[in-house]
């Protein structure tokens, strides 16, 4: 009896380590929710912040689809491996000085570690895209919550709820209406006006509305280009 008990417990420790990297990874998934409004890990996928995609071995800031670098981190030399990554997500201002990510650090250690398990696996090559960002967001509280229902990966296939038909405005109010044939109001400092010119955003002259919800912001109206905003918007009371 005593060699099948033993055989047991030889199994159950050599697998103790598998184990304990798949619960760091786990929970660093959810840690990771706090990167996902800014950070998406499909390859040459960009949004406030660069894809995530194959991530270690590359050299900071050197994405070719992304524009939007510091000089300091563009500068800095540093590849991305287990050991940089750590001390960026640990301090960004003291790993590269004048980085204009808006990110004071992780203090924990087993935070770091967590998060840092579960994007080793998840920035692989050929590693299955987690859930986007704009996933994470759905079921959003708030009035757009139930118009919406999160916000739309891709700008180009609009349901009528997302499709904005018309804007006009009137002293401090947006009045956006949308091919449900459903007008919405906004206070001026709630609606936000932005553009995407990427192969996801609008189509032209069909721009979409889409939940905010950061910063007092209740919706953002997405068009195809700068000059499409200033034609779309009528001044009516």
């Amino acid at each position: 009896m005593r060699r099948p008990l033993f055989v047991a417990l030889a199994i159950a420790i050599a697998s103790w380590p598998a184990r304990a990297q798949q619960d760091s990874a786990a929970r660093g998934e959810r840690d990771f929710r706090a990167c996902a409004p800014c950070h998406l890990l499909s390859p040459d996928r960009n949004m406030t912040g660069p894809s995530l995609a194959n991530l270690w071995g590359r050299k900071a800031g050197s994405l070719p689809s992304f524009d939007r670098y510091s000089d300091a981190l563009k500068a800095s030399g540093i590849i991305w491996d287990d050991r940089s990554l750590d001390a960026w997500l640990t301090d960004p201002e003291r790993t590269v000085p004048d980085n204009e990510m808006p990110f004071e650090g992780i203090k924990d250690a087993r935070v770091r570690a967590d998060l840092l398990a579960f994007l080793k696996e998840a920035t692989k090559p050929g590693a299955a895209p987690e859930r986007t960002a704009e996933n994470r967001m759905n079921g959003m509280g708030g009035m757009m919550g139930g118009m919406m229902g999160g916000t739309a990966p891709n700008l180009k296939n609009l349901a009528p709820a997302r499709h904005v038909t018309g804007i006009t405005h009137c002293r401090d109010t947006y009045r956006v209406t949308t091919g449900d044939g459903k007008t919405r109001h906004f206070w001026d400092r709630n609606l936000r006006l932005k553009t995407d010119s990427s192969e996801d955003g609008p189509q032209s002259g069909a721009p979409a509305i889409v939940p905010a919800g950061m910063l007092g912001d209740r919706a953002d109206v997405i068009f195809a280009a700068p000059e499409e905003i200033s034609k779309a918007i009528e001044a009516r009371c």
